[in-house]
């Protein structure tokens, strides 16, 4: 057995176990934690299979975007575990038919030739280049519009996002970079010119001599 097969059913051990525990762990944090370990076995399987743009991919998205997005979300917000256990048997059926269709498309993928499907010949040229620079090579060449063109779309996406989430709440305390940038000494500092004054001396009290 080579090497690379040992490896490749080490990582598909750990990312089965961590996909179970995704769904029977009781607490969000950890069912999050396991996820996050998932991605980063199935990116060792894709670094096996030689694809490793897809492998940085699904670790910088997934687990440096996604999965940080979802522990900041399950951390701040007040989960009632209580409740989504209630509504656990109201989502079984669709889940389960869920499970099946992804089970038999594993299925046919795997053993192929059960429903007449043949492998993909794969020349011994394409070994010889990296899928990264292939992708790149396209993506910057024939596809530069459309490529473009999705980053301005997620540019207007995350500016409207921002612009949203600034919205101006009463008693809010915020500092407006405008304003302190044009402000000038003589809007804060006023200098006043007074006289002293000096305080009269107490006089002693005179005796009139009545006692």
């Amino acid at each position: 057995m080579e090497f690379t097969t040992v490896l490749f059913y080490v990582f598909a051990a750990i990312t089965t176990v961590a996909g179970l525990r995704v769904i029977t762990s009781r607490n969000p944090v950890n069912a999050a934690l396991y996820l996050v370990l998932a991605f980063f076995n199935a990116a060792g399987i894709w670094m096996l299979l030689r694809a490793e743009f897809l492998a940085i991919a699904l670790v910088l998205v997934y687990v440096g975007a996604v999965m940080v997005l979802f522990l900041f979300v399950v951390m701040m917000l007040d989960i009632n575990l209580e409740r989504i256990r209630q509504g656990f048997w109201s989502y079984l059926p669709l889940g389960l038919l869920i499970a099946a269709v992804l089970v038999g498309e594993m299925v046919v993928v795997v053993w192929g030739k059960w429903s007449g499907l043949e492998a993909m010949p794969m020349p011994a040229e394409t070994a010889l280049y990296s899928n990264t620079k292939s992708l790149a090579w396209l993506m910057f060449t024939d596809f530069a519009y459309p490529f473009e063109l999705a980053s301005f779309v997620l540019l207007v996406a995350m500016v409207a996002a921002i612009s949203l989430t600034l919205r101006t709440r009463p008693g809010n305390k915020a500092i407006d970079p405008a304003r302190q940038i044009i402000v000038k000494a003589a809007d804060r500092l006023r200098i006043v010119r007074m006289q002293s004054e000096k305080a009269e001396m107490s006089r002693p009290v005179e005796s009139d001599g009545s006692e």
